[in-house]
């Protein structure tokens, strides 16, 4: 898996902040025993002491000797210190420097260079964090999914849609097919791809849900802004869109379509499927015509040859839901 820059910044910071607390609260402690025992604070000021004497000892002649009298001293001293506070009610660590991740001491990697599980844990939490405000759907799943609101032959195919659907989510993975939601609107198109979106998130891939319209903005930003933040921004989003596991592509053909608007489509299709294991599931309201008289043969010809259809059909559920609020 790779760490995307916007993510993984935010989780540095975090940590970075977790740094922070935990060194206040570490000066705090010093500052309540120091008040409470001038001897402890006797006792850290001879060690301090001693890294000045290991400085000097440095460059003397006889280093190994001195050192040896100052590794004695030292282990005098904070045998001492332990025995001070424990004297005093505290805990013989309550001064040692406090870290939430003893792998790394809360720097977020290893010795190795390798990044820590605290990070790893921090960046998907972002990850995730985003994920959810871009669904607005956090309480929705596929349990929620209503088939009492189709009928007849609708409901037989929904049932078939849902089912996919929910088998598709739980096992994801890099033979996983594309997949095109085909349908009129308020038919449950952004409902299911919401629930996927979610699912394959939780089992630890990258997913990036968003609409035709932003996803174009994306790109549009990145090839004409002439600021460099809001370049660089665009430039990582679209680098999210082309390269995580699962990308969800809502409302395809809301779009204002221009030739702009079809290069970056079919960038986005053409870049997904050369690249081994990515994924992306589209939903669009267009049927097979007005999709084929909207986009350029390229597009077309990518999408009949590389997605898997699923039907959405039956009537509008947010028009049912007003239909039953009136009754």
């Amino acid at each position: 898996m790779s760490y995307e820059g916007k993510h993984l910044a935010k989780a540095r910071e975090r940590l970075a902040k977790l740094r922070e607390d935990n060194a206040a609260l570490r000066m705090r402690r010093e500052a309540e025993v120091y008040a409470r025992a001038p001897e402890v604070r006797e006792t850290d000021k001879a060690l301090r002491e001693l890294l000045l004497e290991v400085v000097h000892a440095a460059s003397g002649p006889s280093f190994r000797t001195e050192m040896a009298r100052i590794d004695e001293r030292s282990l005098a001293l904070c045998q001492r210190k332990t025995e001070q506070l424990v004297a005093r009610g505290w805990p013989p660590d309550y001064l040692d420097d406090i870290y939430c991740c003893p792998r790394c001491r809360d720097s977020g990697y290893l010795r190795d260079g390798r990044m820590c599980t605290c990070l790893k844990e921090l960046y998907e939490a972002e990850r995730k964090a985003e994920l959810n405000a871009a669904l607005a759907l956090s309480a929705e799943n596929f349990a929620d999914f209503r088939l009492d609101y189709y009928t007849g032959e609708a409901r037989e195919c929904m049932e078939l849609t849902l089912n996919t659907a929910q088998a598709y989510a739980a096992g994801f993975g890099p033979d996983s097919p594309n997949l095109l939601f085909q349908g009129g609107t308020g038919l449950g198109k952004t409902f299911l791809s919401g629930c996927i979106a979610k699912t394959v998130s939780a089992r630890g891939f990258s997913v990036v849900y968003e609409t035709a319209q932003r996803a174009f903005g994306a790109f549009e930003e990145q090839k004409f802004s002439r600021e460099a933040d809001t370049y660089a921004q665009a430039s990582e989003k679209v680098k999210r869109i082309l390269c995580c596991d699962l990308l969800i592509l809502d409302d395809l053909g809301t779009e204002l379509t221009t030739s702009f608007t079809q290069s970056a489509l079919y960038n986005i299709i053409n870049s997904r499927l050369s690249e081994s294991g990515t994924k992306t599931v589209i939903s669009t309201n267009l049927s097979d015509s007005e999709f084929a008289a909207r986009y350029i043969p390229q597009i077309v010809s990518r999408v009949n040859g590389e997605y898997d259809i699923l039907l959405f059909m039956g009537r509008d559920i947010r028009a049912i839901r007003r239909e039953q609020r009136y009754r």
